[in-house]
């Protein structure tokens, strides 16, 4: 035995209990929401937000906590894609085998120290004590080391070393740097048929924050009353539109919280405007929205309606949905009626309507600003799922139109599959129809392409991705 004494032990270091951070826990929440339930962010975080601001305790939320959990919630969803190839190159298994709340955490960390101007340090540390906070000490460690190699490195430097070589995988390459599936970029590659340079820029606006965009129903608000508001600027085309350019709470507008102006975006109301601008030949009395739900255009088409003595129909076909539609439409200066009703089987008579807007379900690939958790659920089959439907409400539409009026088909895709496709496949069953060009309906909106549909686009108008082809029945 040595006759060397002993060190004394060091002794324990206390235990510390795990800080609770309101913002990041918050954050983790709506994550949790959004893979467990396939809930979408948009309608989750608002009332977690509401909630938080409410509270009287030290949890209670400023404007800047409920700022940096929107950013982290959503920028986080944005580029999932990317933080999700970041993360593998630092974990010594497959993701599909890392408990999904220990990657919503990960994530989290990584868009900290990747996506936002959050110090390294700071970001890590926040990060771990979230991780004993919502997953226990065990976990934190392995959180801990992860984040410890992530922020060996920032944004480029990985993007350089886990996304493919645009030479040899084009489509590859920009699905890792921009956040998107593989099938989703090469869609819109095809939609855009154009080079690397337009997808690029629209795969880029798809990661943006989008601007709250408010309408002022006609007859029941102006614009200028919208434009009194804080940060409040003109919209780009619809002389109906108002954008928040600081964001801000909607709700807290007047007008919005009385029903006079709503939310909606500029590509919805360009939709509406081009249909009710369109020329018609006869009387110009009976309009139908044949998707009416949740409301937003059947709110400006009903205003737009009464100023020229016009009746609005507003069918919906989910009972809950028509209830939207009604509380959208209620105070409309004109005479209007709301319906839940199935599009494909409508009660109403064949050509009853000189005007008739149908606004289709869709896979929503034009509108991945404002729900980005869609690029990850939405499948390429999908589209199979849809085709029908959209088929069968265009064949209706069309029935519905007496001869010399006006069908819109709408979609919130720039798919060609839900838009180009679905027209001409209709066509051909109405030898009657015919396409009328839609953009000199739209005279101050540039780039609407070769027609005579019209394809917006993020990052050309600023809206999202809406289609419209307008059709015209013939004797």
């Amino acid at each position: 035995m040595s006759d060397q004494p002993r060190r004394p032990r060091r002794p324990a270091k206390p235990y510390r209990r795990p800080k609770k951070d309101p913002v990041r826990v918050l954050a983790f929440e709506a994550l949790r929401a959004v893979d467990e339930r396939d809930a979408y962010a948009n309608l989750v975080l608002p009332p977690l937000l509401r909630k938080a601001r409410e509270n009287e305790g030290p949890e209670k939320f400023d404007a800047r906590d409920a700022a940096l959990a929107t950013e982290l919630v959503y920028g986080t969803l944005r580029r999932q894609g990317t933080y999700d190839a970041v993360i593998a190159a630092c974990v010594d298994r497959p993701l599909r085998e890392v408990d999904p709340p220990v990657l919503d955490v990960l994530s989290l960390g990584a868009h900290q120290l990747l996506g936002t101007r959050i110090p390294t340090h700071a970001a890590v540390s926040a990060t771990v004590e979230l991780a004993r906070v919502v997953l226990g000490d065990g976990r934190a460690k392995f959180v801990n080391a992860v984040l410890r190699k992530i922020a060996q490195d920032d944004l480029d430097g990985w993007l350089d070393r886990v996304a493919p070589p645009y030479d040899e995988d084009p489509e590859d390459h920009l699905a890792v740097v921009h956040s998107h599936p593989r099938w989703v970029v090469s869609a819109l590659w095809d939609s855009l048929g154009g080079g690397r340079a337009g997808v690029e820029e629209l795969l880029r606006a798809d990661n943006e924050r989008p601007e709250v965009t408010l309408v002022a129903r006609p007859g029941r608000a102006t614009t200028d009353e919208l434009l009194a508001e804080e940060a409040a600027v003109p919209g780009r085309w619809s002389p109906y539109a108002v954008r928040l350019t600081e964001g801000g709470e909607p709700g807290a507008v007047p007008a919005v919280a009385e029903g006079r102006a709503g939310v909606q975006d500029e590509g919805s109301q360009l939709v509406a405007l081009a249909l009710a601008a369109a020329p018609v030949e006869g009387p110009d009395r009976r309009w139908l929205d044949a998707c009416a739900g949740p409301g937003g255009k059947a709110a400006l088409l009903g205003a737009l309606a009464a100023e020229r003595g016009a009746v609005l129909l507003a069918s919906e076909k989910q009972p809950h949905r028509a209830g939207l539609v009604a509380k959208a439409l209620a105070g409309n200066p004109g005479p209007y009626q709301v319906v839940a009703a199935d599009g494909t089987r409508p009660p109403w008579r064949p050509g009853s309507f000189d005007r008739v807007l149908v606004d289709v379900p869709c896979t929503g690939l034009g509108a991945l600003r404002r729900r980005p958790e869609a690029r990850w659920r939405r499948r390429p089959e999908d589209l199979d799922g849809f085709a029908p439907l959209q088929r069968g409400l265009l064949r209706t539409a069309l029935e519905s139109v007496r001869v010399g009026g006006v069908v819109g088909y709408a979609t919130c895709s720039p798919h060609l599959a839900e838009t180009r496709a679905v027209v001409a496949d209709l066509l051909k069953q109405f030898p009657d129809a015919e396409l009328i060009d839609a953009r000199p309906l739209l005279p101050d909106v540039p780039d609407l392409g070769d027609g005579p549909d019209i394809q917006l686009w993020p990052h050309l108008h600023g809206t999202d991705a809406m289609y419209l082809a307008l059709l015209r029945r013939t004797a």
